[in-house]
């Protein structure tokens, strides 16, 4: 079912002309919505018409358009999924978005709009949801491409996105919820981020801003103490790494701390054929640093 909305695909132009894409008119490009067998719905963009050879699925507090400006360069007919509790797909009643129960509904998405994609690419949250799907749904996932994130990372690792996840949940003006969004991302320009904004958050009848993402998350915790309830506990997703029959590629931000060494080397332990790819000035959001790079890495893995 097609869903209707704001003109979220009114600034594509402005994401190709940032980069140096060339721009040859407004692409093919819908938002669509599917039931899931809960009675909630799963939100995504799916872009050309053809059947999509890429799905992506966006990290924590993100929504599907963090992929925009990847999927224009990449110029691939492809899917990009919001997360439960993120963007336009529904909240949780029980706010419960652990990997592997949200890869169950993901599955549901690929089956009914990608059931024949070559590649799945998650990033963050996503890319931990990829890895479970890949385990649980083998037969959706051909090849897997996992941005920046293992199950290895932990609050220390992740603690400058926690604490941005943690910070208030309601601004008083766009210039409030700017500014905060500028300080944890200094190096992404400010246009890129007056449109992340405009995609992640939305004015309320009083004229404050709040973010789509469901601020609650009942899950497992490395110390539920800790301002913001501390941050998730992903080890236990190992496993779903040792389940994988896949190929898999690794995409490592060369200026960011979320994946160690020793997170690298457990992976290879575990999936000895794994790829391991370290992109240069980019930060964890590879996506939003270098996404011309990562759309040539990504054609590079496609048939």
């Amino acid at each position: 079912m097609r869903m209707t909305g704001y003109d979220e695909f009114s600034m594509l132009a402005d994401n190709a002309s940032e980069v140096g894409l060339e721009w040859d008119g407004a692409p093919l490009v819908e938002r669509w919505r599917v039931e899931l067998p809960s009675g909630l719905g799963l939100s995504a963009i799916v872009w050309g018409d053809a059947s999509p050879r890429v799905v992506f699925i966006h990290g924590g507090a993100q929504n599907a358009h963090t992929w925009d400006t990847v999927v224009l360069a990449l110029g691939e007919p492809a899917v990009a999924i919001d997360l439960p509790g993120h963007g336009h797909s529904d909240w949780r009643p029980e706010h419960d978005y652990w990997p592997p129960s949200m890869a169950d509904d993901v599955a549901v998405a690929i089956r009914e709009l990608a059931p024949q994609a070559e590649l799945v690419v998650g990033m963050s949250l996503g890319g931990l949801t990829a890895i479970c799907l890949g385990a649980r749904h083998p037969e959706l996932v051909p090849s897997l491409a996992v941005v920046d994130v293992t199950p290895g990372t932990d609050h220390a690792k992740a603690e400058p996105i926690v604490e941005f996840i943690s910070g208030p949940q309601t601004f008083e003006s766009f210039d409030d919820i700017l500014g905060r969004t500028m300080e944890f991302n200094p190096t992404r320009t400010e246009s890129s981020l007056r449109r992340g904004i405009i995609h992640n958050a939305f004015e309320q009848p009083d004229g404050s801003w709040t973010w789509r993402w469901d601020p609650v998350r009942d899950w497992k915790l490395t110390d539920p103490a800790k301002p913001g309830g501390g941050s998730p506990e992903f080890s236990d997703l190992w496993t779903s790494v040792d389940a994988l029959a896949c190929p898999v590629v690794l995409y490592r931000g060369a200026s960011s701390g979320v994946v160690g060494d020793e997170d690298v080397e457990e992976l290879l332990r575990r999936q000895p054929d794994a790829e391991v790819v370290v992109v240069a000035d980019a930060g964890h959001s590879i996506q939003g640093d270098q996404p011309r790079e990562l759309a040539r890495l990504l054609a590079s893995r496609l048939s």
